[in-house]
């Protein structure tokens, strides 16, 4: 297993007055990602909040750069880093997974384009819809698979919300955004996972230990 450097290069804050826009991703949300997408050994989540992802990873058999601008407590992180004025990713890293902050999903996508490979996001599933968004869907990475989740996932509250907490009526996909992948968008569809499961053709087994990763 290579030698994990858990340190995001240092940013500046200009984006800090933008305050707390925190949704925990559910560990089930994770473990399907797993289960359908290779992902490489070292990976990049500048987004980390209190870790829900990073956990799901690390014990995966990733290691895992975890960075926020906030400081939510998650283990083996690192904060004060404003992701968008980051210019080049952590040593050794061609992956970047997150669920970004909903007001700047754009923004983390193109820039996340411009400095990795492989960029997989959590989304709403509605971000695909936007005539918008046509450069980062369509001409950038390029946009290699959409895996829609069957059904809702658990409610992701914003942090610290003390009012009416809303349904979960939202459908999410992780998109996936791949350099060296050609040809059309492959879009399926996935169920929220209870345990580890490995993708077609992968040992789980060498997941786990910290065998290679693709």
């Amino acid at each position: 297993m290579t030698a994990c450097n858990h340190a995001a290069n240092p940013g500046r804050h200009s984006l800090s007055a933008r305050g707390a826009d925190l949704y925990e991703t559910p560990a089930g949300a994770v473990l399907a990602l797993l289960g359908v997408e290779q992902l490489p050994q070292s990976i990049w989540e500048p987004a980390c909040g209190p870790g829900a992802i990073v956990k799901v990873l690390r014990e995966a058999g990733h290691c895992v750069v975890a960075s926020d601008l906030n400081d939510w407590n998650c283990p083996v992180s690192e904060r004060g880093i404003d992701f968008l004025m980051e210019t080049r990713p952590p040593s050794g890293v061609e992956c970047i997974v997150t669920n970004p902050p909903y007001r700047l999903a754009e923004d983390f996508v193109a820039h996340a384009l411009d400095l990795v490979p492989r960029v997989v996001m959590l989304l709403r599933s509605a971000f695909y819809e936007s005539e918008r968004r046509t450069p980062i869907l369509e001409k950038a990475g390029p946009l290699a698979r959409i895996h829609q989740f069957r059904g809702r996932l658990p409610m992701m509250h914003r942090h610290g919300l003390a009012g009416r907490r809303a349904s979960s009526s939202i459908t999410f996909s992780w998109f996936v955004w791949d350099r060296n992948y050609r040809g059309p968008t492959i879009s399926d569809r996935i169920s929220v996972e209870r345990k580890l499961t490995a993708p077609p053709g992968r040992d789980l087994i060498g997941q786990q230990d910290g065998g290679p990763h693709g």
